[in-house]
């Protein structure tokens, strides 16, 4: 079962969504790795805006996805790609339909 997660709104610099598209598709196996992570989807929201959105069973595994490196990866590259800082918003999860 998933209790919380985060969403994060990004919005590229003109001429970096390919860039940022490209960054989010090669995230995925760094979050496959994590245990803690449940679902994780990487969306284009609509031109030039992105977002993450990703369910954690507690509010441990939310934190060890936040110190862990994909949001390292994200920051460090948030000044070039990014026409503003990643908005990082945690979440609590009310009710949820996961297959497995």
């Amino acid at each position: 079962m998933v209790t919380v997660g985060i969403y994060v709104h990004m919005e590229a610099k003109p001429g970096k969504e390919g860039e940022v598209e490209a960054f989010l598709k090669g995230a995925l196996p760094l979050v496959e790795a994590e245990p803690e992570t449940r679902t994780w989807y990487a969306i284009r929201e609509g031109p030039g805006q992105y977002g993450i959105f990703d369910t954690f069973p507690s509010d441990a595994g939310r934190k060890a996805h936040l110190s862990g490196k994909v949001a390292a990866a994200l920051m460090a590259k948030a000044g070039e790609l990014f026409a503003k800082p990643p908005s990082i918003h945690e979440i609590d999860v009310l009710a949820a339909k996961l297959s497995e």
